[in-house]
């Protein structure tokens, strides 16, 4: 999957970093253990959180009381940033830390005040929450598709448009199946019988397009 989003690496080691940061810049580092629930859906959003270290999944609860996951987000990224400055400013998902997380916590009048300061910081947190609008409307996409097949071919196809035929997928079954949001077997039997179709072919995580119509079917 393509998660085009800008790099938030000037807040490695915020506190040795020389001159990014205003002297006088409020803010706090927690740390919470691997399995920890970090935001649940609906809390306030009232300050930029980026996690430094570790790692988070985000899941959304359904109407029903299911969860449905939305992605895995690695150290160094924010969490929900352009809510931050939303009417509604409420994350729109549950955030559990999947191992150790540090979480930096920057208060939105200190963000307000960094974007005066550093025109720089401003278009990097703009490019970001646009990045992440056209990554969470492909999601949202995905995930209205109800056939696991239907869903590696929305997955592939995104691929194909960008490399072609032949390309290299960053994500093993496991972590695509989380990403689907279904069992591990369940894929991999999919995947097996696109084979055996003569649609797919692949190695590991390096994926070949035989039957580029077969595949679009199985978004119909």
């Amino acid at each position: 999957m393509t998660d085009n989003t800008t790099s938030w690496t000037n807040f490695e080691n915020i506190q040795e970093e020389n001159g990014f940061f205003p002297d006088d810049m409020q803010f706090t580092i927690k740390t919470y253990r691997k399995k920890d629930i970090i935001f649940h859906q609906g809390d306030t959003c009232d300050a930029l959180y980026v996690v430094m270290s570790g790692s988070v999944k985000t899941e959304m609860i359904s109407e029903s009381g299911n969860l449905m996951p939305i992605e895995t987000i690695h150290a160094p990224r924010p969490l929900a940033p352009a809510f931050l400055f939303s009417d509604k400013n409420q994350f729109p998902v549950e955030v559990t830390a999947l191992t150790a997380v540090e979480l930096l916590r920057i208060p939105k009048t200190e963000v307000v005040r960094l974007m005066t300061l550093r025109p720089d910081f401003m278009q990097q947190f703009m490019t970001h929450n646009a990045n992440r609008t056209q990554f969470l409307t492909q999601r949202m996409q995905l995930l209205t598709i109800k056939t696991i097949k239907g869903k590696i071919a929305h997955l592939l196809l995104e691929k194909y448009q960008s490399d072609g035929l032949t390309f290299t997928l960053s994500n093993n079954q496991t972590e695509l199946a989380d990403y689907f949001g279904v069992a591990r077997p369940s894929l991999s039997r999919s995947l097996s019988e696109m084979v055996e179709e003569r649609i797919i072919s692949f190695d590991k995580n390096k994926y070949k397009i035989l039957n580029l119509n077969a595949l679009k079917e199985f978004l119909i």
